[in-house]
């Protein structure tokens, strides 16, 4: 089903031109954290547009260049960030026609797992657990039950505090990466 593309308000076509301007600005830099800041807020203007594809496109260039600093914080940054816009991107094109968002959900799973093994290098403990917490919703939005629910537990022991380093690390084979039936 063909659906018309909405009226673009007036701020959210001045903050693609901002955003536009501002990967100018970084392309003449020349600098990974500013090109991928600048990609990231593209994608940040079109996920407001409800335009998926496009966000989804913007945020995989910023991860490009996030993954040229030294920043893991970032990666896992626009790793949930992409797996959030890739479950968005396959409820939207399941709205369309049934079945249709499978491969943008399997993005969405590859993306969560990537974050979930990266999650524990984060500088903030407590940041994270909101990853984790974050990244379980996209696997539950995707279907991945029990996957979620343990990233869950995950998040909960590291609350409690009773998760050290070496029982975190051995609950990462766990987590499955079950495929839509």
């Amino acid at each position: 089903m063909h659906r018309p593309w909405p009226p673009i308000d007036e701020d959210a076509r001045r903050d693609l031109c901002e955003a536009a301007a501002a990967l100018d600005a970084a392309e003449l830099a020349g600098r990974p954290a500013d090109m991928s800041r600048a990609l990231a807020r593209l994608a940040q203007c079109h996920g407001r547009l409800r335009a998926w594809a496009g966000a989804e496109v913007y945020l995989e260039m910023a991860l490009r260049w996030a993954r040229c600093t030294a920043s893991t914080d970032g990666v896992v940054e626009l790793l949930c960030e992409l797996s959030q816009t890739a479950a968005l991107l396959a409820r939207a094109q399941d709205a369309d026609r049934c079945g249709e968002g499978r491969a943008a959900r399997e993005r969405a799973r590859d993306h969560a797992f990537e974050a979930s093994t990266l999650s524990g290098r984060v500088a903030d403990p407590a940041w994270e657990v909101k990853v984790l917490l974050r990244i379980s919703d996209v696997l539950d939005q995707c279907g991945d039950h029990e996957d979620a629910a343990q990233l869950q537990s995950r998040a909960l022991r590291l609350l409690a505090g009773c998760g050290s380093a070496a029982a975190e690390a051995a609950q990462l084979p766990a987590l499955g990466r079950l495929a839509d039936g």
